[in-house]
């Protein structure tokens, strides 16, 4: 990977939001957590949400990722709260789309993970700039499963 192109896939957009992640850490007493690894990289993250009335109440991460996983996550924590299970997963596969596909940026409230176009290009990235998403749609899919 050239200057140039590392340069293009960690600008200062990306670096800024991975510096500035919402609901950073754990919480007390969650309705489900779920943990993703990206087996590439070895990045984690681990999501800890409360579900209320079919919507995510209360959510927290802790992530050890890369600057573009950290990104990821910056954009999902500013979105997540309020959420339901469909949106979650909607977002999920759109930015799967978005990615692995070509397809659209992922619509509002997460459309903020267009900073990620760039990563298009570098499939190695793919996995971690997912695991947010991922994490919190299992952490759902085990809340509603448990109620």
């Amino acid at each position: 990977m050239s200057d140039s192109e590392l340069i293009k896939l960690y600008s200062q957009r990306i670096l800024a939001l991975a510096a500035d992640i919402p609901h950073l850490g754990r919480l007390a007493q969650p309705t489900a957590t779920a943990r993703r690894r990206s087996p590439l990289c070895g990045s984690t993250v681990t999501v800890d949400l409360v579900v209320e009335d079919g919507r995510i109440a209360d959510f927290a991460q802790d992530v050890k990722a890369c600057a573009l996983g950290q990104a990821s996550a910056a954009v999902v924590g500013g979105a997540i709260i309020g959420r339901t299970r469909a949106e979650v997963e909607k977002a999920r596969d759109e930015l799967r789309a978005m990615l692995k596909e070509g397809g659209p940026v992922p619509s509002a409230p997460f459309d903020g993970l267009e900073v990620l176009l760039p990563a298009r290009d570098y499939k190695n990235r793919h996995a971690s700039i997912l695991l947010a998403l991922e994490a919190t749609a299992e952490a759902f899919a085990s809340a509603e499963a448990a109620a």
